[in-house]
């Protein structure tokens, strides 16, 4: 299959495929798009974003069932291959013999390199290490200093994860600001959230980032809330984590949008409280992640997603006993049966 045959094939399933390099279209021809049909035959839709409890179980399982069809002892090493030199070629060996590609995004409807990102974050023993030390802040920041954004080999060197030591190493690069947020923080933040949504808008569109700098940009709701490169953003806010510019740039969103009304006015109100169970009761997912919560913010308010998923934390937390012990049926169901009589009662 050529590349243009597969890129339009892909653009079914990805909508955003004409943002994937050619190197990466190749590969998901090859891995992935087989998958997708068969996926769209069953009448399931190819899915992004967070995994499912019932994906991260499946995971578990499909690497449990290829260690036990190949031999290999532990899942480390399938996934951090490069970590035993001694049995590289074994099992590279046994991975290709044994189909590792397919098996390990069996049953899984989503792109397998994200899958096999999703196994390694899983099942990498770098990732439980606890707290950092003093003693490994400083050498996190004298690895940077020498290999600089390198986070393999300044993993290696510290025996954590890629991830972990990414993260760290931006919470603790400068001295961040804890306390209330300053005027000219919150200038700083708007102004980089709009060069970044900028350049979002722009690269879909096809334009050029430069050709009209200073035209007034007019962009979805969901354009504010979604998929913001916030380490890019922490950086010119430069005093603040990339997690608190997050969440005060959607405090921010949620006061604009509600014109300045008291922010938890629909969690509070008696008939918003009783929608947004009966919708949520409606959906009969199985987990939190698999929640349009684009489409239940239009029919509860025009609120950010994150904003609302913290509302909803909280409508449990209030009503539901030993809710950590439940699952999110569970939840929704004691929600359904047990809560809403009672608000209904009250209208």
């Amino acid at each position: 299959m050529d590349l243009d045959t597969a890129r339009q094939e892909l653009k079914e399933f990805i909508p955003h495929v004409n943002n994937i390099s050619d190197g990466s279209i190749r590969k998901m021809a090859g891995r992935d798009l087989a998958r997708f049909k068969q996926f769209k035959k069953q009448g399931i839709a190819v899915k992004f974003g967070r995994f499912t409890r019932k994906e991260n179980d499946q995971i578990r399982k499909n690497v449990e069932e290829f260690l036990s069809i190949s031999g290999i002892d532990n899942a480390e090493k399938i996934l951090f291959t490069s970590r035993y030199p001694e049995d590289k070629e074994t099992i590279n060996r046994l991975k290709a013999e044994h189909q590792f590609c397919a098996k390990i995004s069996e049953g899984i409807p989503r792109p397998w390199r994200l899958i096999y990102y999703r196994a390694r974050k899983m099942f990498d023993p770098n990732n439980y290490k606890g707290r950092y030390s003093k003693e490994e802040k400083e050498q996190l920041k004298k690895y940077h200093a020498i290999h600089g954004n390198d986070w393999k080999k300044i993993s290696e060197l510290m025996s954590r994860s890629n991830l972990s030591v990414a993260m760290k190493f931006s919470e603790i690069k400068s001295a961040v600001n804890y306390g209330p947020w300053r005027k000219d923080e919150i200038q700083k933040l708007k102004h980089a959230v709009k060069e970044a949504v900028r350049k979002k808008v722009e690269m879909e569109d096809g334009s050029s980032p430069s050709s009209q700098p200073n035209r007034d940009l007019w962009v979805d709701r969901e354009k504010l809330c979604q998929q913001l490169p916030w380490t890019e953003i922490e950086t010119k806010v430069g005093s603040r984590y990339w997690r608190q510019c997050k969440q005060k740039w959607n405090s921010i969103l949620v006061k604009k949008m509600s014109k300045g009304q008291e922010l938890h006015r629909w969690i509070k109100g008696l008939q918003n409280k009783i929608t947004l169970i009966k919708r949520l009761h409606e959906m009969k997912v199985e987990d939190a992640n698999e929640v349009n919560w684009e489409e239940l913010g239009d029919a509860i308010g025009d609120v950010p997603t994150a904003y609302l998923q913290v509302q909803f934390y909280r409508l449990k937390v209030s009503f539901v006993p030993f809710w950590q012990k439940k699952t999110f049926p569970e939840i929704i169901d004691f929600l359904f049966q047990y809560k809403l009589p009672e608000l209904e009662e009250k209208l």
